[in-house]
């Protein structure tokens, strides 16, 4: 398998650079009108970044905050499957650039976590009507140089970590994006070309706790099994006392010890 070519900007793809943005992927959404083409946004200032589930993402200065967005092929499943292209396209744009400095694993369904804390975050946020997708965000946000306090993460979740802390080493949110662009358009052309499969097995190889027990929870329910892998839609698969039991959306919880 080709591995992406380092650096080169991806054809077709177009790269704006702001100064600061409420959120990318809500600029991402009011640009979409007039976008001939894909196109990355990257903030150098975000004021008001999203998480999943409404939560805020922080975002300090020298963090990455940027979005890519598209009107991706097939319908509403298809889009959301581009949510592990995104995270394989972090982790190996991340891996590129930190070289032995780091430890990098995936969390499902698209954290990265650097030494066993959480990195970064993907949010992918739509438009459309009916079957089709009109327009697709995929906000990235990576902790480059500075990560919340951990007081205020709530109770079980990882802790949050910082490229620099972690590291040592400054890398530009421009530096990044320079290499991300090309990964995403890597891993977007694999699963295009070979189908979801290639993707899975290669999140698998990078999946944290992958054979150990996790915990998902959803709402008021939490479910804890042995992580067995993603299936064709990338549900989380878990082993449970009630046998296998496939989980389309949820936090993830790893237990220690």
């Amino acid at each position: 398998m080709a591995e992406p070519s380092r650096h080169i900007w991806p054809e077709g793809v177009a790269r704006h650079i702001l100064e600061r943005v409420d959120s990318t992927n809500a600029e991402a959404m009011r640009l979409a009108p007039t976008l001939g083409g894909p196109a990355w946004i990257l903030a150098r200032r975000q004021v008001a970044g999203r998480g999943r589930r409404g939560r805020a993402w922080a975002d300090p200065p020298g963090n990455f905050a940027a979005t890519l967005v598209m009107r991706p092929e097939g319908g509403p499943g298809d889009a959301a499957r581009l949510s592990f292209v995104a995270a394989l396209a972090l982790y190996d744009a991340l891996g590129g650039l930190i070289g032995p400095h780091g430890r990098l694993a995936l969390k499902w369904p698209n954290d990265v976590l650097l030494n066993g804390g959480k990195l970064s975050g993907i949010l992918l946020e739509s438009s459309g009507t009916g079957p089709g997708v009109h327009a697709l965000a995929i906000g990235v946000g990576v902790n480059l140089a500075a990560a919340p306090d951990n007081a205020v993460v709530e109770g079980g979740a990882l802790r949050p970590v910082s490229l620099k802390d972690e590291t040592g080493l400054t890398i530009l949110p421009e530096e990044l994006l320079d290499a991300l662009a090309p990964a995403f358009d890597h891993w977007q052309r694999q699963q295009r070309d070979f189908g979801f499969a290639t993707i899975r097995n290669a999140w698998l190889a990078r999946a944290a706790r992958l054979g150990e027990t996790i915990i998902a929870r959803t709402g008021q329910s939490e479910t804890e099994g042995r992580f067995d892998g993603i299936d064709d839609s990338g549900a989380l698969m878990l082993t449970t006392s009630r046998g296998r039991v496939l989980i389309p959306a949820a936090d993830i919880y790893f237990r220690e010890g």
